[in-house]
């Protein structure tokens, strides 16, 4: 990611913390749930590695083919996971997923070193502004919407409080910052 040193180690940190968050509620979710907290936390820890400011560790050239490899291989598995659970909410989130997957694919993209004589497939010049706009809209719109369920509501009374890993309200909170995690990346393509 390309821009200041503060902004970049702090959208690091949110990332990263969001990851280690998923990796708990992996751990204390079964099924679908922790398959998809598993999936989360491949992408709170991926978005943390590209945050990484460029002035402060420059990646090597080759990087973004690994972050392509990881996040298109994210997208195969959300697919794989789609074709399985077909319709429902889940759909809706397997969808969510592959966008992220793929926009992650697009952003590496978009980091990569231009083609030599700045020709060909990737000039060097960033993303292409359309695509962007299109991202940048709807994650802005996944995040004012996913947001708003963070209201608090009254909870039941005499019900045992769910485990620390599995409470909604954190698991709202940690996409909330991964999408903004995600705006605030793809505003610098």
């Amino acid at each position: 990611m390309h821009g200041p040193a503060v902004p970049g180690w702090l959208l690091v940190a949110l990332c990263a913390a969001s990851g280690a968050y998923c990796l708990v509620r992996m751990r204390s979710c079964a099924g679908e749930a922790g398959r998809a907290a598993g999936g989360e936390a491949v992408m709170g820890f991926g978005m943390a590695a590209m945050a990484v400011p460029a002035a402060v560790v420059a990646p090597p050239a080759w990087a973004w083919l690994v972050y392509a490899a990881v996040f298109g291989g994210a997208g195969l598995r959300v697919l794989w996971a789609a074709r399985a659970s077909p319709g429902g909410a889940g759909g809706a989130h397997h969808l969510h997923h592959l966008i992220g997957s793929l926009a992650m694919v697009y952003m590496a993209w978009a980091m990569s070193p231009p083609a030599p004589g700045g020709h060909g497939a990737h000039s060097g010049a960033g993303g292409v502004p359309l695509l962007t706009g299109v991202l940048l809209v709807y994650f802005a719109v996944f995040v004012l919407r996913t947001g708003s369920r963070l209201v608090p509501v009254p909870a039941a009374a005499g019900g045992p409080a769910p485990a620390w890993g599995a409470r909604p309200e954190l698991a709202l909170a940690c996409r909330v910052s991964m999408g903004v995690a995600m705006l605030a990346m793809l505003v610098t393509v």
